[in-house]
């Protein structure tokens, strides 16, 4: 601890989900530092009112001065869901970003209640081996450079019988020990990560999924759905209107019954190694899906192959904490501008363990728009037409064929 700090009594902000890291920060800081610890929860989905209680009271129970929490389901819709779906994002065409992607709007929120607190100091519970102690410290350090950011358990390496031992001998609350298994949840969806998920051999066992346990091992019959969107935006399923927060969160809970968004995502890791987590994203899922189809319906071959390229980008920038890079606001111009015809309905069905796209239609389709039909019948053009056009296609070709002496 630095003289600052011993004259310092404006409250550590400490980001605080309950579990057990969190829960040693709390108490430590506050001895360590001798300022007052205000805790702050930041629901970006996984709440619910009995869950933020409990939070709250053991919070309080640590030792912490206040405890903060705020709502920004909406907030992380708008800032970062919407242009995950405009982008049609998964890391390594297959994982939707699920708990990662809400790192920054936390450590945004973070910042700024910091500020209003008149503190100069935010904590973490993270440890050294995962990606989020990097999303963390790259977006707060973005926001306010001049902040003080204390991670205690990575920084002084404490282990877990060491946190526990702690809090015991003060006689404060330790978070029970629970499952086997590590879960983060939130609005777009769960990670799950055991002993299964530390090497690549195995999946994590039938009854360990969260939202799916035994959805395979007894099929449901399947159910259809109607998904309408304006602009790109979620905004209405079988006929009723939604704001999009609602409307995922009761995509999941159709699709999760059903093992939809279910996955194990192999990949890098921030930090550059391999790392293995399983996921459970039924919403995300649905809605990229739809989504996706829907753009190939109303968007031109050109466009479609531009926004890839970009929204890959910005899924990187998002899995690494830079989404408050300038270049995010760039690609997002992109992504939003992409979004002006993307309006129609897509009809899904959900079957165990798979999703179906029965069909779709919007105003602006492309198919309709054509006098053609493919396969049947030539439109705006002639059989003529058709004949030429292929020839000119083929000529690059031909010149090479001949230039090479007939050889390929």
């Amino acid at each position: 601890m630095s003289q600052n700090d011993q004259y310092n009594e404006s409250p550590i902000v400490l980001a605080f989900s309950g579990g057990l890291d969190t829960s040693f920060c709390v108490p430590w800081l506050k001895e360590t530092y001798g300022r007052p610890v205000v805790t702050m929860t930041i629901n970006t989905g996984g709440l619910d009112a009995a869950a933020e209680r409990d939070l709250e009271e053991r919070a309080l129970a640590l030792g912490a001065a206040e405890h903060v929490l705020v709502e920004a389901r909406p907030r992380f819709f708008d800032q970062v869901l919407r242009y995950l779906i405009a982008g049609n994002v998964r890391r390594g065409q297959f994982y939707p970003l699920c708990v990662g992607a809400e790192r920054g709007i936390q450590a945004t929120l973070m910042a700024e209640i910091a500020m209003q607190l008149g503190s100069d100091t935010v904590a973490h519970g993270c440890t050294a081996a995962g990606n989020d102690q990097v999303r963390f410290e790259v977006a707060l350090r973005t926001i306010n450079p001049e902040l003080t950011v204390l991670a205690p358990v990575r920084d002084n390496a404490f282990v877990r019988s060491e946190q526990v031992k702690y809090l015991e001998e003060r006689g404060l609350p330790v978070p029970a020990k629970g499952s086997a298994y590590s879960i983060n949840r939130g609005l777009w969806g769960v990670t799950i990560g055991g002993t299964e998920t530390l090497d690549s051999r195995e999946s994590i066992p039938e009854d360990a999924w969260v939202l799916s346990p035994g959805a395979l091992r007894e099929p449901r019959a399947p159910e259809r759905h109607v998904i309408a969107f304006e602009e790109g935006i979620p905004v209405a399923l079988d006929g009723e209107q939604m704001d999009p927060v609602p409307l995922i969160e009761r995509l999941e809970r159709l699709g999760g019954p059903f093992a939809i968004g279910r996955g194990i995502h192999l990949g890098d890791t921030v930090l550059g190694t391999k790392g293995r987590v399983a996921f459970e994203a039924p919403a995300a899922e649905i809605l990229l899906t739809a989504h996706r189809e829907l753009e190939k319906l109303v968007l031109s071959g050109p466009q479609q192959r531009i926004k890839e390229l970009v929204a890959a980008a910005y899924g990187d920038f998002v899995h690494e904490g830079r989404q408050l890079d300038p270049v995010c606001r760039d690609i997002e111009a992109l992504l939003e501008s992409s979004q002006a015809r993307v309006t129609g309905e897509v009809t899904v069905q959900l079957r165990s363990g798979s999703l179906f796209v029965e069909g779709l239609q919007s105003p602006y389709s492309l198919m309709a728009a054509s006098k053609g039909v493919y396969g049947e019948a030539a439109g705006e053009w002639t059989p003529q037409d058709a004949l030429g056009y292929s020839k000119i296609l083929a000529l690059s070709g031909m010149l090479q064929t001949r230039a090479a002496g007939g050889k390929q």
